[in-house]
């Protein structure tokens, strides 16, 4: 007979690390953490995820519709009990999962914590920088259309808003700098990764979806621009004697090329 546990999921295990399952389940992860190396491994991972996800999106979770996914979240049980009776889903369960999946299908702007960045181990050991290109990209790959819906920020804001990345990342931008034609800015937000400020702007192009510049400090040297494929986006990634940069969209590798030539002498420091 097969006894083999199945893996828990990353939620599951964020959610052991942050003390929020009952004493039982805490139990039964904490066993199979001790039995199973991988598992051991991806508890360990997630427990140092520093990105701070949750704070990223909290200005969008004003603008959630709240009063909608409640509703729904309240007719699960009535919708379980008419397929079965008598094999009712675990309600606390279903409704904690549901609404993960709810909210990040419709509002894709939900507080995300590193349980939902299930970020691999693959990353290239010739390119220190590639292991940030990749958190960057599982959160990225989490944004849609409505995630960056609204106006486009007045330029005091925008200045405001890049004013912050400028004092943590020692840069010098303005809505000049880091404007790309034809594609909105919607927000600059300054996040962390590995303990060291990241700086994330944020745009929407109306044919391809978001768009983000990020950069972060960097003392591996120049290194002139290459592109490559994250989470099904093009990455166009480049470096100065000070800091890294990364371009991702969903626009075809020659336009995410075209535009971050056209950005990088602007974008010096």
């Amino acid at each position: 007979m097969n006894t083999r546990h199945t893996i828990p999921s990353d939620e599951d295990l964020t959610a052991y690390i942050d003390g929020e399952l009952p004493a039982d389940e805490a139990a039964r992860i904490e066993t199979m953490v001790n039995e199973d190396e991988a598992v051991a491994e991806r508890l360990e991972f997630l427990a140092r995820a520093s990105l701070p996800f949750k704070q990223a999106f909290t200005p969008l979770l004003a603008e959630a519709p709240r009063e909608k996914l409640q509703a729904m979240l309240a007719a699960i049980p009535a919708r379980e009990s008419e397929k079965s009776a008598s094999t009712p889903a675990p309600p606390i369960v279903t409704r904690r999962r549901f609404l993960g999946a709810l909210a990040a299908s419709l509002v894709a702007g939900i507080a995300i914590d590193r349980a939902v960045i299930g970020i691999g181990r693959n990353f290239s050991a010739k390119d220190e920088n590639s292991e940030w290109r990749a958190v960057v990209a599982e959160y990225i790959s989490l944004y849609t259309p409505e995630t960056l819906a609204g106006p486009v920020p007045a330029r005091e804001d925008q200045t405001a808003q890049l004013a912050s990345l400028d004092e943590k990342l020692g840069l010098s931008l303005s809505p000049e700098t880091v404007l790309l034609p034809g594609i909105d800015f919607k927000r600059a937000l300054l996040l962390q990764y590995d303990g060291k400020p990241l700086a994330q702007i944020a745009y929407l192009d109306p044919e391809t979806g978001p768009m983000a510049l990020c950069i972060v400090r960097s003392d591996a040297g120049p290194k002139a621009p290459d592109v490559e494929n994250r989470k099904g986006m093009n990455v166009v990634y480049w470096s100065n004697a000070t800091h890294a940069f990364m371009l991702i969209g969903h626009a075809p590798a020659d336009r995410m090329t075209a535009i971050a030539d056209e950005m990088r002498g602007r974008v010096a420091v």
